[in-house]
C-alpha cells in the first residue's frame, strides 16, 4: 500500500441537521427528505441510495411537510408558504402563500391532483396541481386549533385531520366537517392536552392516529368509535406510515424508537384480522420525527440526523446485500477542499467557511507512531456568510490564495492575503451575475482560472485576475441542451481537459484550449458519485452509485484496457455490497498506476499493476493484513488495498507522494453538541 505521513484531522465541527420529514414517491423509487434547518434532499434507491439531489435550505424557510404529487416534489412550512422544488434546477421553482397562517401539515391525493393544507388558523384548504404551480381551489370547514396533521381517504371522498384532543373528518365534495372524535372521550380525569402528531385514512374507513400519549389507536370514523389501542411508549408517537397495500405501518417515537404494526389473522386461516405490534427497532437515539413505508423497507430519520433504512425480510427475494440494514449520516458530496501547495483546508457550513493551516512536524517514527507537532493547526479565517440562504458550494485554490463559495442568488470571491501579522481578506467586486447558479466549484492547478458548474449543463470559465479581479471568459454547453445542472467538475492537472456531470448522469468532456466540447461518456444506468483525471495518462476514472468503476481514455475517446478488463472480470462482491458511495478520486503522479480513492468507511489505494481479487479472495483491512505471516500476505496480494482506520471520513486527499490529509468526524463528537434525548430506564437502575 505503501507508506505515508497522515495528517489526522478531527477539527471539522460539522453537525448534520436532523431530518423533520420524509415523503417517500408512490409507484417510485425516490424519496424526498426534509432537515430541520431547511434543505431538502431526495434519495434514489434504484441507484443504491444515492443522494442525487440537494436543496440548500434557508433560515426563513422551514419545511414542516413533504409530498411528491408524479415527479413533483412539493414543501410546505412555517412561513406559510407552499412552495415546489425545481429538481432539475437544483431550487425553488415556485412558492405560492396558503393564506393560512405557518403550514404545519400537507397530504396529497392518491392521484396526485389536488394538495391539501392544515394551517395554524385551523383551516384545511385544497389546492390543485396545474402545469407550472398550483391553484387555489376551496377552503374547508375552519374549526379552532391548528391542523397538525392529514391523511386523504384513498378514494379521494374525505380527508383526516389531526389537532389537539381530536381529529375530524372532512367531505370534500361539500367541505364540511361530517364527524369530530375525540381521542381521550373514553379516559377519565385527563389533565393534560393530547396532540394528534400524525394520522392515516384506510380504504376500510379506518383511522390510525398516534398522538403524545404513545399510543397508536385505530378509530372507525363513521361510527366515532375506538377499534383498538395499543401503547407503546412513554413518551410522544410522533409519526406514522402506512404500506401502499395498507398491511404494515410503522411508527416513530420520541425515544429514538420505531415499531411496526402488521395486518395479521387472529387464528390460522381465520380471515379476521388485528392490527399487531410485531417489530420494535432502536436505531435512533433521538426523536424519529418522520417515517415512510416502502414496498419492501421501513424509513425512519431522526434528530440524530440519521436516515436508517431497514428492509422487511418477508419482503426480500434476496436474503443478501439488498436485506441489508443501511444508516446514512453524511451528506454524498464534499464539503472540505484542499490547497495543497499551501497545506490549507477549506470546511464549509451551513452559513459560514473556515479555513485552517495544517500542522507540521519535524519527527520520524515507525508504522502506527504519533509524531510530535512542530507547529500547530491554525485556524486562520471564518468567512459568514450575509443573508439567510444557505451556502451549497465553495472552493479555496491550489496556492491559498483565492477564496470562493455560492448560495442560491449571490456568488462571492475573495483574494486571501497573507501577511506577517496575520491574514488579510479581500473582497473581489464586480462580479458577474450570470455565473449564477452555481452548484460546483473547481480552481485549476495552476490557480488561473475558477470553472463554475451551473443551470443545464453548463460550465462557466472565470480567468483570476492579479492583483485581486476576474473575468467571464466563455461557457461551455453540452451538444444538446439539458434541463439538469452540473454537480461535479474534474479538471485535468494540465489544464487541458474540463470532465462536467449532470443531473441526467452525463459526463461531457471539453478540450479547454479550443473551449469546445471534446466528447462524451457512454451513459451508464446508475449516478456519478466521484470522478478525477489522471494527471500523467489523462485517462478519466469514474465511481458510480453501484460502486462500479470505469476509466476512459479522454484522448481516445474510449475506455481503456485495464477498465474493460475490470468489467469482464468483475469486482469483488464485498467491494459492490458497500453502502457508502465514493466521494473523492485522487492519484500519486510518482506512482502513476495507483487510484486513491475513499467513502465514508475506508480509504483504498487500487494498484492497477496488480490482478483484482476473486470473490473468494479477502477485501483485508491493512491493519489486519499486516498480523498474518509473510506467506498468508503473498497469498492475499491484489489491487485493492483497503484502510479501514480512519471514520467516518469526509475527505482524504494526496497532499504530496508522501503525505495524506484525512478529515474525520467521528459520531459522537456530534452527539455530545445534540440537545439530551429523552432518558430511558435502564436495567438496575
Amino acid at each position: 500500500m505503501g507508506e505515508f505521513q497522515v495528517h489526522r484531522v478531527r477539527f471539522f465541527g460539522l453537525v448534520p441537521a436532523g431530518v423533520r420529514c420524509l415523503a417517500w414517491q408512490p409507484r417510485g423509487d425516490r424519496l424526498g427528505l426534509a432537515r430541520t434547518d431547511g434543505t431538502v434532499e431526495v434519495y434514489n434507491f434504484a441507484a443504491n441510495y444515492f443522494q442525487e439531489k440537494v436543496i440548500p435550505g434557508h433560515e426563513a424557510r422551514s419545511v414542516e411537510a413533504l409530498c411528491w404529487a408524479g415527479e413533483r416534489l412539493f414543501g410546505a412550512g412555517l412561513s406559510g408558504e407552499i412552495t415546489e422544488y425545481d429538481l432539475a434546477g437544483l431550487c425553488v421553482a415556485c412558492s405560492v402563500d396558503g393564506c393560512g397562517g405557518p403550514i404545519w401539515s400537507m397530504a396529497v391525493n392518491s392521484s396526485g391532483t389536488q394538495l391539501a393544507i392544515g394551517c395554524d388558523d385551523g383551516s384545511v384548504k385544497l389546492f390543485q396541481v396545474v402545469p407550472g404551480g398550483i391553484q387555489f381551489e376551496q377552503n374547508l370547514d375552519r374549526r379552532k386549533g391548528r391542523i397538525l396533521c392529514l391523511s386523504w381517504h384513498p378514494l379521494d371522498t374525505h380527508i383526516a385531520a389531526g389537532s389537539i384532543d381530536s381529529f375530524r373528518v372532512l367531505d370534500v365534495r361539500s367541505g364540511q366537517t361530517v364527524q369530530r372524535i375525540m381521542v381521550n372521550y373514553h379516559v377519565k380525569k385527563v389533565k393534560q392536552e393530547c396532540i394528534v402528531w400524525s394520522i392515516a385514512f384506510l380504504s376500510s374507513g379506518t383511522v390510525v392516529t398516534s398522538d403524545s400519549f404513545g399510543r397508536v389507536q385505530f378509530w372507525d370514523w363513521e361510527q366515532g368509535t375506538l377499534l383498538d389501542s395499543h401503547t407503546v411508549s412513554n413518551s410522544a408517537v410522533l409519526s406514522l406510515a402506512v404500506s401502499e397495500k395498507e398491511d404494515s405501518i410503522v411508527v416513530g417515537t420520541s425515544a429514538g424508537a420505531t415499531y411496526q404494526f402488521q395486518l395479521l389473522p387472529v387464528k390460522l386461516s381465520s380471515e379476521e384480522k388485528r392490527w399487531i405490534r410485531t417489530k420494535p427497532f432502536h436505531y435512533h437515539t433521538h426523536d424519529v420525527r418522520a417515517v415512510a413505508h416502502s414496498s419492501t423497507a421501513l424509513i425512519s430519520g431522526g434528530l440524530d440526523a440519521q436516515l436508517v433504512i431497514r428492509p422487511l425480510m418477508e419482503k426480500m427475494q434476496d436474503k443478501g446485500y439488498e436485506a441489508a440494514l443501511r444508516k446514512f449520516t453524511f451528506p454524498h458530496r464534499r464539503l472540505v477542499s484542499c490547497a495543497r501547495e499551501a497545506r490549507l483546508l477549506l470546511f464549509q457550513f451551513s452559513q459560514h467557511l473556515e479555513l485552517w493551516r495544517l500542522g507540521s512536524t519535524n519527527g520520524t517514527g515507525k508504522d502506527g507512531d504519533v509524531l510530535p507537532l512542530s507547529s500547530m493547526p491554525e485556524h486562520l479565517v471564518q468567512l459568514r456568510s450575509k443573508g439567510p440562504e444557505h451556502i451549497y458550494c465553495s472552493c479555496v485554490s491550489p496556492c491559498g490564495s483565492w477564496v470562493t463559495y455560492a448560495t442560491a442568488s449571490r456568488f462571492h470571491l475573495y483574494r486571501v492575503h497573507y501577511e506577517d501579522d496575520g491574514v488579510r481578506i479581500e473582497k473581489i467586486p464586480k462580479v458577474s451575475k450570470l455565473l449564477l447558479p452555481a452548484y460546483q466549484l473547481q480552481f485549476s492547478s495552476d490557480s488561473s482560472s475558477l470553472f463554475i458548474a451551473s443551470a443545464r449543463g453548463s460550465v462557466h470559465v472565470v480567468l483570476l485576475l492579479e492583483p485581486g479581479g476576474c473575468r467571464h471568459l466563455h461557457t461551455l454547453q453540452p451538444p444538446s441542451e439539458s434541463p439538469e445542472a452540473v454537480y461535479l467538475l474534474a479538471l485535468s492537472a494540465d489544464g487541458r481537459w474540463l470532465a462536467a456531470v449532470s443531473g441526467d448522469w452525463a459526463i461531457h468532456i471539453y478540450k479547454l484550449k479550443r473551449l469546445k466540447h471534446h466528447c462524451t461518456v457512454p451513459m451508464y444506468s446508475c449516478a456519478v458519485t466521484a470522478l478525477a483525471i489522471h494527471p500523467v495518462t489523462n485517462d478519466l476514472v469514474i465511481a458510480y452509485s453501484d460502486q462500479q468503476l470505469f476509466e476512459f481514455s479522454i484522448p481516445e475517446k474510449q475506455y481503456t484496457d485495464w477498465s474493460r478488463m475490470v468489467q469482464k472480470s468483475g469486482l469483488h462482491k464485498v467491494w459492490l455490497e458497500r453502502d457508502s458511495p465514493i466521494t473523492h478520486i485522487t492519484f500519486n503522479p510518482k506512482n502513476p498506476s495507483h487510484i486513491l480513492l475513499h467513502d465514508t468507511y475506508m480509504f483504498c489505494i487500487i494498484d492497477k499493476s496488480l490482478p483484482l481479487p476473486d470473490n473468494s479472495a479477502l477485501l483485508m483491512n491493512q491493519c489486519i493484513l499486516k498480523q498474518l505471516p509473510e506467506s498468508a500476505r503473498q497469498q492475499q496480494l491484489h489491487a485493492f488495498k483497503i484502510c479501514k482506520k480512519f471514520q467516518p471520513l469526509l475527505f482524504a486527499d494526496l497532499l504530496d507522494e508522501k503525505c495524506l490529509v484525512m478529515v474525520e468526524r467521528p459520531i459522537m463528537d456530534i452527539k455530545t453538541q445534540l440537545p439530551l434525548p429523552i432518558q430511558r430506564k435502564k436495567f438496575g437502575t
